[in-house]
């Protein structure tokens, strides 16, 4: 679904219109302090609300910003009143600007199926259609080749875990063997003892008694 233009008016709302002016204001003053630091730019802004409330950004003096501003703009009002060719040219050049600005809106409408019904003959519609299609094979391309990058990923991943299955299974197979022997030896142990606790092993001093028969 294609988003609509956003149309730009006055809210009427005032508590919406107050709300929306603090949100924009933050937001324009923040873009403002990120271009100066970014792009090492100086940047002034000033910001008069409804109430005539001021707001003002400087990355570095605001006074040295607008004299810097007034003298360039003095000295391009002077080039101008010294070279009107070269207004000329310029306005020349914008409108030409706006016209290949104006043909590929339109272009981009059509691509995104707008604005066809002004369309009265096949040959309009053919490159459309073509450079759509070779829009959806780029994007097939480049679908296929995201899947086969994560299946790669999956598979190492599988890889690296049937490693550590086998690696467990060895410590887990070592530690089950070495209780088993403990076992035995202990089993070993017991069984020794056992036996050698039925050995008489009293002492015994003077003859062995003899049984004596009854006439």
């Amino acid at each position: 679904m294609v988003r609509g233009k956003t149309q730009l008016r006055r809210i009427e709302n005032a508590t919406s219109r107050q709300v929306t002016f603090s949100k924009r204001r933050n937001g324009l003053l923040k873009k403002a302090f990120e271009l100066s630091v970014l792009c090492d730019a100086e940047v002034a802004l000033m910001i008069f609300s409804q109430s005539s409330k001021l707001y003002e950004f400087a990355s570095s003096s605001m006074s040295d910003t607008i004299k810097r501003y007034r003298d360039r703009v003095k000295d391009t009002l002077t080039h101008t009143s010294q070279c009107p060719e070269d207004v000329q040219h310029l306005r020349q050049l914008a409108a030409g600007m706006a016209k290949q600005i104006e043909l590929l809106e339109v272009a981009k409408r059509k691509f995104l199926g707008e604005c066809l019904g002004s369309t009265t003959c096949i040959e309009e519609l053919l490159p459309i259609e073509e450079q759509l299609e070779r829009s959806v094979r780029l994007v097939r391309a480049r679908k296929m080749q995201v899947y086969n990058d994560q299946i790669q990923q999956l598979q190492s991943k599988g890889k690296m875990l049937t490693t550590e299955i086998a690696l467990l299974n060895d410590q887990y197979q070592l530690q089950t063997s070495d209780e088993s022997e403990e076992r035995i030896e202990n089993f070993i142990l017991m069984e020794n003892k056992d036996t050698s606790s039925d050995v008489e092993t009293e002492l015994l001093i003077g003859l062995p008694k003899r049984k004596i028969k009854n006439n």
